[in-house]
Formats: structure tokens, sequence, C-alpha cells
């Protein structure tokens, strides 16, 4: 499995306008094949900073999805919403505890 951190930061009038846009396509994207997991997170204190965070049966699922039609309609919508260049990661999960 792997799991996937994107670091997004908006135009803090442009923030509503994600946020509808997250609303619309969150469930394509989490009902793309391979993926088992996605969450939105807003920092705290910097309110304009977001993380998405998934997890990926695969590199190549994610890989799929990154090329697919979905991702750039989504990408489309959102790239110009930004204020500074998205962060991605894909890492390894090493513990878990509930």
């Amino acid at each position: 499995m792997l799991v996937r951190i994107v670091k997004m930061s908006f135009e803090p009038t442009k923030i509503e306008e994600f946020l509808a846009n997250f609303e619309a396509v969150k469930e394509k994207i989490r009902n793309f094949e391979g993926c088992k997991f996605l969450e939105l997170y807003r920092d705290q204190n910097t309110t304009n900073i977001f993380f998405t965070y998934s997890y990926w049966n695969s590199e190549d699922d994610l890989n799929n999805y990154r090329h697919s039609e979905l991702f750039k309609g989504v990408w489309a919508n959102t790239k110009p919403l930004f204020n500074a260049k998205p962060e991605a990661w894909s890492v390894d999960k090493i513990a878990s505890l509930k």
C-alpha cells in the first residue's frame, strides 16, 4: 500500500471555490480503482493550507489516477487557485495505532 500526502496552498479568496470543487469530486476520487481511503485536512493556523491524504493499492494505481481524465479535470479546476507550488509525497506506512 502507498500513502499519498499532498500539500496545497490557496489564495484565501479561492478557498470556497476549492472546497466546492473538492465536494463535487471527492467520491469519484475515492472510488477510482486502487484508491482505498481519502481525507482532506486544513491547517489550524494557516487556514489557506490544505492536505489530501489517500491510500492507494500501488504506485501503478496512483499513476493511473494521475493520468486519468478525472485527474486532468480536477487539476484543471484546482491549479489556478494555488498561491504556491503544491508539494506531494508518496510514503510507506510504518506503524498505525488506534
